[in-house]
């Protein structure tokens, strides 16, 4: 079995992180989903919520992800977002105010955005 596997996090309008990976954390349809190198063939829509990304030198990435698919084999991981922000790229006052906002509001798929956000910014 492989020591690591490649990730690809793609957002539709850039790339947002490519890399080695030891183990990579996401929320699919079916629920919260580890994928390890040697893991067998998956695809799957990706679920509005933090993806953490277990770097091969030790460090940890984390991201917001809103939408999109995940796809696994060969030891290549692309995660296809219609939406992705590095945990360090969100402004955290500014998620508060879109928060209150879509609560107030009360749109739900706006809040919840704003909340996968947060929690990502919380997780650096």
């Amino acid at each position: 079995m492989a020591a690591e596997l490649h990730v690809e996090l793609v957002a539709a309008d850039r790339q947002v992180w490519s890399g080695e990976a030891r183990l990579v954390v996401a929320r699919t349809a079916s629920g919260d989903i580890g994928v390890m190198p040697g893991h067998q063939p998956l695809l799957s829509v990706l679920e509005s919520g933090p993806v953490t990304i277990r770097t091969s030198d030790g460090g940890t990435v984390i991201a917001a992800v809103h939408g999109g698919f995940i796809s696994f084999a060969d030891n290549k991981l692309s995660l296809l977002a219609e939406i992705a922000e590095l945990s360090d790229e969100i402004d955290v006052q500014r998620a508060e105010r879109k928060l209150e906002r879509a609560k107030a509001e009360g749109d739900a798929a706006a809040a919840r955005r704003a909340d996968v956000r947060l929690h990502a910014a919380a997780a650096r």
